[in-house]
């Protein structure tokens, strides 16, 4: 059997208890893609279950409104997990696209094969709680965020929690993804700015 490296050093990012045969099984399941820039991944009505890990590049989760106007949801970058929630969750078909917003690198898992060998394997059923906690957290933080922070503080934390993503989207993707118009996230830039 030839090793994939790359999928290897991934893995072991992912969850160092995996035995010998969980590793050969996830490798051999797992597939490598490479989508290009504007390529949709999944689109809505979707029935796909592929876990992807994204390794290089940027995935842009969007819907469209009743007007049928683009709404950016979420924005993928390096290193993060995309899935179809709606599926997953709700069992129900994915009300979102997800596109590669510049040439992105993926592996990508069926859900079941990971859901199986986590089943069969109690210390990734530990690192299963704990992914599924920090999702739960991160759904947390962004809905208080909304609630609670004025639209400067969404900025500022995307900026804390997104680093390298500002710089490579336009701030229509950004602006929608913290709930603002993009004349709002401009003040906020300009503001920020001119306090610097």
């Amino acid at each position: 059997m030839v090793v994939d490296i790359k999928k290897l050093q991934q893995l072991y990012k992912f969850s160092k208890h995996l035995s010998l045969s969980d590793a050969s099984e996830l490798i051999k399941a797992a597939k490598t893609k490479t989508y290009q820039k504007k390529e949709l991944i999944m689109s809505e009505g979707s029935l796909s279950n592929n876990v992807v890990f994204v390794r290089e590049g940027l995935i842009r989760q969007y819907l469209l409104d009743k007007n049928g106007e683009e709404r950016t949801f979420r924005l993928i970058p390096e290193n993060y997990l995309m899935a179809n929630v709606d599926l997953v969750l709700f069992e129900q078909p994915s009300r979102f696209y997800f596109e590669a917003y510049e040439k992105t690198k993926v592996f990508m898992v069926d859900y079941n094969v990971v859901m199986n060998i986590v089943q069969n394997n109690p210390k990734l059923q530990k690192n299963h709680t704990m992914f599924s906690r920090r999702m739960m957290k991160e759904m947390h933080k962004r809905l208080e965020l909304f609630v609670l922070s004025s639209a400067e503080e969404r900025y500022l934390s995307f900026l804390e929690d997104y680093p390298h993503v500002a710089n490579r989207v336009p701030d229509k993707y950004i602006a929608s993804v913290l709930g603002m118009t993009p004349v709002t996230l401009s003040r906020i830039r300009a503001k920020i700015a001119s306090e610097q």
